[in-house]
């Protein structure tokens, strides 16, 4: 077994309930990880042996173009299409953090986790 981890993709979205981040946007941070087997990987040396981080960064990216009220709503979609696009993936968790939320105070961002297991 082995993971994978994308670490802070960074991208602009329209997340959140109030209509002005629906117009107006916000910086986001996504991390990935996912657990597979990497042993073949690790003994032929081929790409098409493993999971290619280029299709779990534009799995990302696609899902976070698509406008959510709420972090869940679009964590558990990068899950769930990594779960079905990956077949080697066992487990996926994903962070999504909102950079500066508008939530009336100094906060740097704030961040949700979800994981989802291949069932």
């Amino acid at each position: 077994m082995g993971v994978i981890k994308l670490k802070n993709i960074r991208t602009f979205s329209y997340h959140g309930c109030m209509i002005e981040e629906g117009k107006i946007g916000s910086d986001y941070t996504v991390d990935l990880k996912i657990k597979t087997n990497l042993q073949k990987s690790a003994d032929t040396d081929h790409l098409a042996d493993t999971v290619d981080y280029v299709h779990l960064n534009k799995i990302v990216t696609e899902e976070m173009a698509i406008r959510s009220h709420l972090l869940e709503h679009v964590a558990k979609r990068i899950n769930i299409r990594v779960l079905a696009e990956i077949k080697t993936a066992e487990k996926t968790t994903v962070w999504v953090s909102k950079i500066n939320p508008p939530i009336g105070g100094d906060v740097e961002s704030v961040t949700i986790k979800m994981t989802e297991i291949r069932g």
